[in-house]
């Protein structure tokens, strides 16, 4: 969907600075165990859990589950709160400059119904990984410590 008018009416007051902002991951685990990680379109930053930020008067579970709708075009289900994270490793800056800290309420989720596939709008790629190949892919800073946080990740 990319940039909702709420977030567009605050930028054209506060340019590029650094805003705090509610999202959400989605740790996506299929029957085998393997882990759904997808690459952003226009970013170049690596492998990434799904997600995104909760729109005005939303719960986050479900901005999580409107989410993977929009981006990978399947239901999830089995939705379960793993943790709330923040930081410096949750600081993003967009290829236009715009900075945001994200506040990320992680669930874990299976699939409900539905084949993933990149919207190719804002994701431009998907890809299954078992817990032992996690280490050797190209994390970005924000999935690597989210993977760790909530134990998908050692080392």
């Amino acid at each position: 969907m990319g940039m909702s008018s709420h977030l567009a009416r605050l930028r054209a007051v506060i340019g590029h600075e650094l805003i705090q902002m509610p999202s959400v991951s989605v740790v996506i685990v299929d029957d085998h165990a393997r882990l759904l990680l997808v690459r952003h379109a226009g970013h170049r930053d690596g492998w990434a859990v799904p997600g995104g930020a909760v729109e005005l008067g939303e719960s986050p579970a479900d901005a999580a589950v409107r989410e993977i709708r929009e981006e990978i075009g399947i239901r999830i289900g089995k939705l379960r709160l793993l943790d709330v994270l923040g930081g410096a490793d949750y600081e993003v800056t967009y290829p236009n400059g715009d900075r945001v800290a994200y506040v990320t309420a992680v669930y874990q989720a299976g699939i409900a119904d539905g084949t993933p596939a990149a919207d190719l709008d804002e994701i431009s790629e998907l890809g299954w990984f078992t817990p032992a190949q996690l280490p050797g892919v190209g994390l970005n800073r924000f999935t690597r410590a989210l993977l760790r946080a909530t134990g998908h990740l050692t080392g």
